[in-house]
């Protein structure tokens, strides 16, 4: 059976509180959380994006659990800066951090003024940073002169074993593009046969590592209140690319999302009422053969979620991990 995680969204809630949610996951038996790395939350009533850098220190330092992040280098991060980053978190905690890589989305990466690229230079970019990073924690000093430029950088403390580079992707192309470059493939919950599609791209060509799913759902102990959550805090993050790969700031995304139903929000978001059923619908996705599953609670306050399904909901998919 897959690992259960946390997710921690940056997005929606301070940095002094999630810290404070992500050890009462741990407490509550969670075995592990990830993050995102905005600068700009997808919506104004989410209302908060901290640096995920800071926070995964004191994250990994005040719990046990392995920690993820998804990053972007390229534009609003020099590939150098992330490599010397992620080689600080590896050195100081070995085996508790991996990084996920990814050609970004422009609600973050306007903000240096730069051009916004077509997805394929993006990807190239990434491809780039990538190849850089891993030589830096190789120890080399690296000069690149790309689509990204690096000049004589060198990381004095390297990391044994680096971290490791994590596909992010959302599309069967870059799930079986990432194969060639990545430790592992992260994702979000889509239908079933997208995401057998998805691993069968990955690791048809060669894909090794982990198979990681983050998902999205809404719990409450009254079936509209669980819808209500949704619709107020994850309505703007229901759209296909390009949507959230090119849109600039939060406004927007409130801007396309006004006539969104709860139809439409269902199919990127499980809600339920019920307890059991977030529990079929997690060993569902485990059985496609994901190694690890991150939960992340759309709403705002955490606690009930966290102990809810600690109480009812792990339980059962322990028992099928164990039987």
């Amino acid at each position: 059976m897959a690992a259960i995680g946390f997710h921690a969204s940056h997005e929606q809630i301070s940095p002094g509180q999630l810290l404070k949610d992500v050890q009462h996951a741990e407490e509550a038996g969670f075995d592990a959380a990830m993050c995102s790395d905005h600068i700009e939350p997808w919506s104004a009533r989410q209302g908060h994006s901290g640096f995920a850098w800071s926070w995964l220190g004191a994250a990994l330092a005040t719990t046990k659990m392995r920690f993820g992040v998804v990053n972007a280098p390229g534009q609003r991060y020099h590939p150098a800066i992330v490599a010397h980053a992620a080689a600080t978190l590896a050195s100081m905690f070995p085996e508790r951090f991996w990084v996920a890589l990814g050609s970004g989305e422009n609600m973050n990466e306007h903000i240096t003024g730069d051009p916004w690229p077509l997805k394929e230079t993006r990807q190239q970019r990434l491809e780039e940073c990538v190849d850089v990073i891993r030589r830096l924690h190789a120890g080399e000093e690296v000069t690149h002169h790309g689509l990204v430029t690096v000049e004589q950088a060198r990381i004095w403390d390297v990391p044994e074993p680096p971290p490791p580079l994590i596909a992010p992707a959302i599309s069967v192309e870059t799930a079986r593009r990432s194969a060639a470059w990545a430790d592992g493939l992260v994702t979000v919950n889509q239908p079933h046969d997208k995401l057998r599609e998805m691993l069968s791209a990955y690791r048809d060509n060669g894909g090794r590592g982990k198979a990681i799913l983050q998902i999205h759902l809404s719990w409450a102990p009254d079936e509209q209140d669980a819808v209500a959550i949704a619709m107020d805090q994850w309505r703007s993050n229901i759209f296909a690319p390009p949507i959230p790969w090119d849109l600039p700031t939060a406004a927007h995304f409130d801007g396309v999302s006004t006539d969104v139903g709860e139809e439409q929000l269902r199919k990127s978001v499980n809600v339920s009422a019920s307890l059991d059923q977030h529990a079929e619908w997690l060993g569902e996705y485990a059985g496609l053969g994901f190694d690890e599953l991150y939960l992340h609670f759309v709403g705002q306050e955490q606690a009930p979620f966290i102990d809810a399904f600690a109480d009812k909901v792990l339980p059962q998919l322990r028992e099928v991990r164990t039987a």
